[in-house]
């Protein structure tokens, strides 16, 4: 059974950096992406960013291009966020793609997810 944990989350203050960190086990999934999506409370789940491991195709949501980077080590992908925004106030989670070789946005494309790190952006 495959498992996801993430890691890294906590409080900033605006403009500030953190990386999250989310490891899988029990599986093999180096043909799949893994992506980070987050959901702010009372809103819907918003997809941040995806990348394969082989080739490195990469696509990010439009409110974090540039500011955000996804990268992968193995069975290991992070999140690098730069100039935080309070508007990036929300729980992050990382899932795995069911298409192989392929990115994806959209959370119906992703089987498994991970439980979920806190990230506050605040002064």
């Amino acid at each position: 059974q495959v498992e996801l944990v993430e890691s890294g989350g906590g409080v900033v203050q605006p403009g500030g950096s953190l990386r999250l960190t989310c490891t899988y086990s029990g599986g093999a999934f180096s043909n799949y992406a893994m992506g980070w999506f987050r959901q702010a409370p009372g809103k819907a789940r918003e997809f941040v960013a995806c990348r394969t491991l082989h080739g490195g195709r990469t696509t990010y949501g439009d409110s974090v291009r540039g500011r955000f980077t996804i990268s992968r080590e193995g069975n290991t992908a992070y999140l690098q966020m730069n100039s935080l925004k309070p508007e990036d106030t929300a729980v992050y989670y990382c899932a795995i793609t069911q298409r192989l070789w392929q990115v994806a946005e959209t959370a119906d494309d992703f089987g498994s997810w991970g439980q979920g790190t806190q990230v506050i952006v605040s002064s």
